[in-house]
């Protein structure tokens, strides 16, 4: 079996990514809290974000492709649309996988719960619109 991957999708949902995490993480949205909790200064954050913003971008084409690719074989096994085959690939794959990293490394590191919802949150959002572009 070839797996198909539409490779517009997996640019627009890596995209789409960025733009969810810019949303999330502004400071009227969540940012200040995310900003005190990691207790980084507004100066520290500009230092590192240019860093931090290549290799985000980067991890999310990875995992816009590996979606599509696991989105593609569960709608051959499915057989529902894919755009619902899609989003719930986006959702077991953030739930399996995703989720359960960020709160095992939380908790190893002893991060507040309201740090590891946020992040989980983050990714939750992230994972299903990812899921609804490849799946569109």
């Amino acid at each position: 079996m070839e797996v198909q991957i539409n490779y517009l999708g997996v640019l627009l949902a890596a995209i789409a990514s960025m733009l969810v995490g810019s949303v999330w993480y502004a400071k009227p949205v969540f940012g200040a809290t995310w900003g005190k909790l990691v207790k980084l200064s507004d100066e520290q954050m500009k230092k590192g974000a240019t860093m931090a913003m290549g290799m985000a971008f980067a991890a999310a084409l990875l995992t816009a492709y590996v979606l599509a690719h696991v989105a593609y074989l569960s709608n051959q096994f499915f057989k529902d649309s894919f755009m619902a085959d899609s989003i719930m690939t986006g959702f077991w794959l953030w739930l399996g996988i995703s989720a359960t990293t960020i709160v095992t490394h939380n908790a190893f590191e002893q991060k507040r719960k309201k740090l590891t919802l946020l992040a989980v949150g983050n990714q939750l959002l992230t994972f299903l619109v990812m899921g609804a572009i490849i799946g569109w």
